[in-house]
């Protein structure tokens, strides 16, 4: 009785606690002692202060990302990401219908680039707080494909993309030419690449094999919306964070492939470096959410015909166009400057 008029403070348990263990420990090859260590407050955290306040220091407020009202922490050693999921289809989804399948995947596929999550956390009785929405009750933990270039301060310029389909129906920059949103919402919607990603024949086959069996996977479990996070940072050359190749003769296939597009692919230049991973995989088309939207959008559509949503339209569709974003990124990049470089040699 007393929890359920908690507002604030709320206890959260590990979900399935030994599945997420078993990954860490037999597919990821996380070590136990380490990982826990990443949520303790760190020694070079100044000055000593209750075990309460050190409690809170172990984690840093990033504040809210994205579009979908998430709060997230990292921990203070920056290698991993806590991710509230406030939406209530969002966590149900996850919770009750996607993550056997996600584990399975996870061990069936090991170099996937499904963002990593390590842990899940849940309220497990009803609170006044989760009630109201005045405190999130579910949380991810994952991977942070920043870990080792932020920390770098100035020494590391680096750039990320939160990337969609753009042709897409957005209402905010659809309606009125954008009038009717402000520019700061317009610009969470999609972001845009500048560039291509030059990289190397056998990298650019890499990164769609696993890319093309993780949007098979996401369109038989019904889910749309994800998008490719890519990082792109300048090659310093000193960095231990630096990618050394994963294309080499000595790196084994299972090695590449578990690790190459997760730790960083050089750039066919050498200039950058390359990290992505898949996010926000919690949209199921099925849920009454989606289905109330996907209703509205086709009523809407009887007449502007703007077409479906990335939250309304079918997920092959969806993973249809995604994969046809991912090859115009990396066009015939790696091809062309393999078949470039073999001419040269030749003169």
């Amino acid at each position: 009785m007393l929890n359920f008029f908690s507002l604030w403070h709320l206890e959260l348990m590990l979900f399935r606690p030994n599945d997420f263990l078993a990954l860490r420990r037999d597919v990821w090859y996380l070590d136990d002692e380490a990982y826990a260590q990443s949520f303790q407050t760190q020694h070079n955290v100044p000055p000593p202060r209750p075990e309460e306040d050190q409690r809170a220091s172990s984690l840093v407020p990033m504040g809210t990302l994205g579009y979908s009202g998430s709060t997230f922490f990292k921990t203070s050693d920056g290698k991993f990401l806590i991710k509230s999921l406030d939406r209530h289809f969002e966590h149900q989804f996850f919770m009750h219908e996607l993550l056997t399948p996600y584990i399975i995947h996870m061990w069936e596929n090991p170099g996937s680039l499904l963002v990593r999550i390590t842990d899940l956390l849940y309220v497990p009785y009803p609170t006044l707080g989760g009630l109201l929405g005045i405190e999130p009750t579910h949380h991810v933990v994952m991977e942070h494909l920043l870990y080792g270039i932020e920390t770098d301060g100035d020494a590391a310029r680096y750039e990320t993309y939160d990337l969609k389909p753009d042709d897409y129906f957005f209402p905010e920059r659809d309606i009125a030419n954008g009038k009717l949103a402000p520019q700061s919402i317009k610009n969470r919607l999609v972001d845009q690449f500048p560039d291509r990603i030059h990289v190397s024949q056998q990298a650019t086959e890499e990164l769609l094999a696993l890319l093309n069996t993780d949007t098979e996977f996401l369109a038989d479990s019904n889910v749309v919306d994800y998008s490719l996070f890519l990082v792109r940072y300048a090659r310093s050359g000193e960095s231990r964070f630096d990618a050394s190749d994963p294309f080499s003769p000595e790196t084994s296939t299972a090695d590449r492939r578990a690790n190459s597009w997760r730790m960083g692919v050089v750039s066919a230049d050498g200039q950058w470096v390359y990290r992505a991973v898949l996010l926000d995989f919690f949209w199921a088309r099925h849920k009454l959410r989606a289905k109330a939207m996907a209703g509205l959008v086709a009523t809407f559509n009887t007449w502007a015909g703007h077409g479906p949503m990335t939250i309304t339209t079918e997920p092959f569709e969806y993973r249809r166009r995604f994969m046809r974003m991912v090859q115009k990124l990396v066009g015939e990049n790696g091809v062309e400057e393999e078949h470039d470089a073999e001419r040269s040699a030749d003169c």
